[in-house]
């Protein structure tokens, strides 16, 4: 079944570090199946939303997610990253 990795991001510390971690998650989350919907801050928000940085990105499955994120690839982007952010990540089954 479908799954979608969600980043919301609550603060930048380090655009530099930020800036690292793209370059390698990035090809790290789509050589491991992931599929980029969207990325940025929000148009709009509603009731308690936040106009955080949003990235959402397509998987095959919860499983799928899980190894990109346990990944070498994806794990020398997070070493990259060293504490340059403040995210909230998590892995919702789609409903089908």
């Amino acid at each position: 079944m479908t799954a979608y990795w969600i980043s919301i991001y609550k603060d930048v510390l380090d655009e530099a570090k930020l800036a690292a971690y793209a370059e390698l998650a990035g090809p790290a989350l789509t050589d491991a199946g992931g599929r980029f919907i969207a990325r940025g801050f929000p148009e709009l928000t509603y009731e308690s939303g936040e106009a955080t940085r949003t990235v959402l990105i397509e998987f095959a499955s919860v499983e799928a997610a899980r190894a990109a994120h346990d990944g070498p690839a994806y794990q020398e982007a997070l070493a990259a990253l060293d504490g340059g952010a403040v995210r909230d990540i998590r892995i919702v089954p789609a409903v089908e």
